[in-house]
């Protein structure tokens, strides 16, 4: 039987962890340079420039800007889904668990301006942002449902509750951009205690009777 070989070190890490370094710092630039400036601003040229790497090690990762977008885009993606997912704990009742996971994406427009920025900002002209950011509603709403299962009454209508779910998440997604760029002026409590009556409306269509 072979014996496996050691994979090799360089300065204490082996060359796919350093890879994983290079890459990661190169994402992190492309954010930084996108909340300075917006997504435009993010090439291939100035992104190496901020992490002192030459191109080599960037086509290593990315075979371009859209795609270096993209992966820059699903980072965030995935940060804010998993804060928003762990809202949900069984000793909530379902429009309680709407109500937390309102006010922690609200908190995220107030506590991290930039990463609201990446998620919010027009994205017009760039294809691939325009496509993450449509996929991002499709996923809120896929999420949305599966989380809202458990506590729906039986013989809901799969269709009219995906139906108004894409509206609520649709909608809120929309208010949060609007509020962000100061096209409505209301404070961050009023936005979570709305959304989290329109939730209470809905709800009474596919949760069980008190």
């Amino acid at each position: 039987m072979a014996v496996p070989v050691p994979a090799r070190t360089w300065g204490g890490r082996t060359a796919a962890e350093r890879s994983a370094e290079r890459r990661g710092r190169l994402i992190d630039a492309a954010l930084a340079l996108w909340a300075e400036s917006g997504w435009a601003a993010v090439t291939m040229r100035q992104v190496c420039t901020r992490t002192g790497l030459n191109d080599r090690y960037f086509y290593e990762h990315f075979a371009d800007r859209d795609e270096l977008l993209g992966a820059a885009w699903d980072d965030v993606c995935a940060e804010v889904f998993a804060h928003l997912a762990s809202a949900v704990t069984a000793e909530r009742p379902p429009l309680e668990i709407l109500r937390e996971a309102v006010r922690r994406a609200v908190r995220f427009q107030v506590d991290d301006h930039s990463r609201a920025r990446i998620l919010l900002a027009d994205h017009a002209g760039s294809a691939v942002l325009e496509q993450r950011r449509k996929r991002m509603i499709g996923d809120a709403t896929d999420l949305m449902i599966e989380l809202s299962r458990p506590y729906l009454r039986p013989g809901v209508d799969e269709t009219d509750f995906r139906i108004s779910t894409l509206i609520g998440i649709g909608g809120f997604v929309e208010l949060l951009t609007a509020w962000r760029t100061g096209t409505i002026e209301i404070d961050a409590d009023r936005i979570a205690e709305h959304i989290h009556q329109v939730g209470a409306v809905l709800g009474a269509r596919f949760l069980p009777l008190p």
